[in-house]
């Protein structure tokens, strides 16, 4: 490897090392401070580079690819204000398991806390939402710093794959010149060393492994389901299925006859292999799987079982009814078993936490994402591994999932089920409400793509109008910290993660707080359909009390806009139409599906009135199942 100054050599052989160690992909911001990263990034074979105008989109693109893809991603921006504009994307990335190594370029050490323009203290910028942070050395061409930058590239890709998964912050000084030019007396052509010349492969070898269960743990609640007949699965949102260094996957997948786990191409980004599991372990307990549409667990195909079993029921309408007075008269389960991140349901959530039953929570990291503060026990590990074992575990004892009690517990999950799916097909046959966008949206769809549902009111609306289906259907959300900034760049980044359709279902809000994300649309040559829900404004507030204080209801909560997005269409150069019913959105969706680029299709609704409905709905599932229950 020969280069014109230390500054082209350092970064050169930082970013060679990350792709060794199976970065594939970076987003890049434009600055001067970062030059040497951003050649080196070009120049590098091996490496798709996406260019952004700006930090925000960029980091929220890269999160979006890296949720679909499971691959770690890179982010390069200049020194300053560049970098904390990345600590949005950040936070959801730590939250949501999401893998990254970011590279901030910084000014030289003697220049902070000096006054020196676009100088700020990035160390240690993002505080505790990374996994690992390191303040790399000035450039220097010897042979120990050169090798100590190659173990510090493939620690960041390994801390950023490992589980949990997560965001790495490198921070990288460096002095001027920036550019590749020839520098008098600094010639960093020919260093001897491993430093320069690397290994074949990464430089250093790393794998976080599965996380198997204890036995023993898995036996004991195997017991404590063959003695109830109120067992509940519980499936939320899933965490992606991580590439970590070498390419090797760190969780999830399909187990294999040495032990090891692997996932197929058409099913990473839908998260089915996990779901599966899930799915034949509940199966075999007899017991309802309540799926949160995040998981992997509500869409694709089923397990393969044997020909005896009877398919787990899977239940994706809870979230309108287990809250409702009718399901209160129903028996408590006597166990629940949970995995993934807290579900997208409050009634769930709510139903979870008021509940006496011995609840265990599956995850990967042994980490605490409760917050119902009702889990009786937490078990590390990968979860697809814990469920084959538990699978196995409840063959061994032989439970029956036919058992009359099991039966008669899964059955009113069943009835319940098959009213509010009849409920929500006689409300779609009258005025169209918010809500009916979901079905119509997934009835579009093929049998490989993907949705990604923007925060407030889309991925509630998927929640509890997104039936299960055998389509291979991934549904991705920016669930980590729930808030409604960059999901067009986070949608779109998805898009370029995979060959299958993506549809988006965005807000209005959430379409114009990252309008200037549309701009990757061509500027990364993108597929795309962004079905917004225009309704004028914050609707989710008018589920909250504060719809009832006028004012300040509509300025302050509300926040109507006006807005007219038509003209995002010449201005990004995108697909436009508006349409006015469901029918017709379907239509649009399906058309748009089968073209190239990205296209932006409205709907209008009064956002009162779609609360209204969705009150109405729950209210008449409730009169529904209550009158089943009389004797």
């Amino acid at each position: 490897m020969t280069a014109p100054n230390r500054n082209t050599l350092w970064a050169e052989i930082l970013v060679d090392e990350l792709v060794a160690n199976g970065l594939d992909a970076v987003c890049i911001a434009p600055g001067s401070r970062s030059t040497p990263l951003t050649v080196a990034a070009y120049d590098h074979d091996e490496l798709t580079v996406f260019s952004h105008l700006d930090e925000r989109s960029a980091s929220y693109f890269a999160l979006g690819r890296a949720r679909r893809t499971g691959r770690p991603l890179g982010l390069i921006c200049t020194s300053g204000t560049a970098a904390a504009n990345f600590h949005p994307a950040v936070i959801e990335a730590s939250q949501a398991r999401v893998p990254l190594v970011l590279l901030t370029a910084d000014r030289p050490p003697e220049l902070r806390d000096s006054g020196a323009n676009q100088t700020v203290d990035q160390t240690k910028l993002y505080g505790d939402a990374v996994r690992w942070f390191r303040e790399l050395p000035e450039p220097e061409p010897t042979d120990r710093k050169l090798r100590r930058l190659r173990v510090d590239a493939a620690r960041a890709v390994a801390s950023a794959s490992g589980s949990p998964a997560g965001p790495v912050h490198l921070n990288v000084p460096f002095r001027k010149p920036l550019e590749p030019i020839e520098v008098e007396g600094d010639d960093p052509k020919d260093p001897d060393g491993l430093g320069v010349s690397g290994r074949d492969g990464p430089f250093v070898d790393t794998d976080d492994g599965s996380h198997r269960p204890s036995q023993d743990r898995i036996d004991a609640l195997a017991d404590r389901i063959a003695e109830s007949d109120r067992v509940l699965f519980v499936a939320g949102p899933a965490d992606p299925v991580v590439e970590g260094a070498g390419g090797q996957r760190s969780a999830g997948g399909q187990q294999s006859s040495d032990g090891t786990r692997s996932v197929n191409a058409g099913e990473h980004h839908t998260g089915i292999s996990s779901g599966n599991s899930i799915r034949s372990a509940a199966a075999a307990a007899g017991a309802p799987v309540l799926a949160d549409p995040l998981s992997g667990a509500r869409f694709g195909p089923g397990p393969e079982s044997a020909a005896s079993d009877e398919p787990a029921l899977v239940c994706g309408g809870y979230d309108a009814y287990v809250g409702s007075d009718a399901v209160a008269e129903w028996p408590e389960p006597s166990v629940v078993v949970r995995t993934g991140a807290s579900p997208t349901s409050k009634a769930l959530r709510t139903y979870l936490g008021e509940t006496d039953a011995y609840q265990v929570l599956i995850d990967p990291a042994g980490e605490w994402r409760e917050a119902t503060f009702s889990a009786s026990a937490v078990l590390r590990a990968d979860p697809p591994l814990a469920f084959d074992a538990l699978e196995a575990s409840l063959r061994d004892r032989g439970v029956d999932p036919t058992g009359s009690g099991r039966v008669r517990y899964r059955e009113r999950f069943a009835a319940a089920e098959s009213e509010h799916w009849s409920v929500l097909a006689d409300a779609r046959d009258d005025e169209p409400f918010e809500g009916a966008v979901v079905p119509a949206v997934l009835d579009s769809l093929p049998q490989e793509a993907t949705v990604f549902a923007s925060n407030s009111m889309p991925v509630r609306d998927l929640d509890r109008f997104g039936a299960p289906d055998d389509r291979r259907i991934g549904a991705l959300a920016n669930r980590g910290a729930s808030g409604i900034d960059g999901i067009v760049s986070s949608a779109l980044g998805a898009a370029s993660g995979g060959a299958e359709p993506l549809v988006g279902i965005l807000g209005d809000l959430a379409f114009y707080h990252d309008m200037n994300g549309l701009l990757a649309a061509g500027r990364c040559d993108l597929d795309a359909t962004l079905v917004v829900v225009n309704n004028d404004g914050g609707g989710i507030f008018h589920a909250l009390p504060i719809e009832s204080f006028e004012p300040p209801f509509t300025e302050a909560f509300k926040t109507p806009h006006g807005l007219e997005f038509e003209p995002t269409a010449e201005l990004y150069d995108l697909g436009y139409e508006r349409v006015k019913s469901l029918d017709a959105l379907q239509t649009a969706c399906s058309s748009s599906i089968g073209r190239d680029g990205v296209d932006v299709i409205e709907l209008r609704f009064d956002a009162a009135s779609s609360h209204r409905t969705r009150e109405s709905l729950a209210a008449e599932l409730d009169s529904i199942l209550a009158e089943s229950a009389r004797p």
